[in-house]
């Protein structure tokens, strides 16, 4: 069974250069003008427009939620906001849960933030909640997302064809899925994580 104490203490997890902290009001601004972007609302499939008022209700329950861990991509240099990601669908019998990585623009692409923010949480995952999976969906146009994911661990677990229809156009999604065995080898557990912060 997993430690779902570990979801609800929303951590803070410390890399080189980023810094996952609870999603929180702070981000809510942030977190919405993310949604404005027309590359990253395409990279996520994302048709819905949130307002500004939705993203201040979300960001202001995330800690209520104690079903699934929603975390703040920040810098470690100077705090700036850039981007987001949750493990979700927590299933404690089956030891699993989903995972997404948004980041809020394209300059942060191509500079190994969201790979350190996925080991980050991955590690956390696997070693303080103690689950065994974890999964996700990516379309497979996003071929630097993918690339990121198989040097986390990730592989190719099947695929959805056509479940994008984007601007007249459909598109496949890849089902990935990282198991606990494969992120752990040879690496020192518990050297990425910052309990207690």
């Amino acid at each position: 069974m997993i430690n779902t104490s570990a979801l609800r203490e929303t951590p803070t997890l410390v890399g080189k250069s980023v810094r996952l902290v609870p999603l929180s009001p702070e981000h809510a601004e942030d977190y919405f003008a993310s949604g404005l972007d027309a590359e990253i609302r395409r990279l996520t499939g994302t048709h819905r427009h949130r307002s500004y008022a939705q993203a201040q209700t979300w960001c202001a329950s995330r800690s209520q939620d104690e079903e699934r861990l929603d975390l703040a991509i920040t810098s470690a240099l100077d705090g700036r906001y850039i981007g987001d990601l949750s493990l979700y669908e927590v299933e404690p019998e089956n030891e699993t849960a989903g995972y997404r990585i948004a980041l809020s623009a394209l300059e942060f692409t191509g500079r190994g933030l969201g790979r350190e923010a996925t080991e980050l949480v991955l590690e956390h995952a696997f070693e303080r909640i103690g689950l065994h999976r974890v999964w996700l969906h990516v379309y497979a146009f996003n071929m630097r997302a993918i690339a990121v994911y198989r040097s986390c661990g990730f592989v190719v677990e099947g695929r959805l064809r056509d479940a994008l229809l984007w601007k007249g156009r459909r598109h496949d999604s890849l089902l990935m899925g990282v198991l606990r065995h494969t992120v752990l080898l040879g690496r020192d557990p518990g050297s990425l994580s910052e309990p207690g912060l």
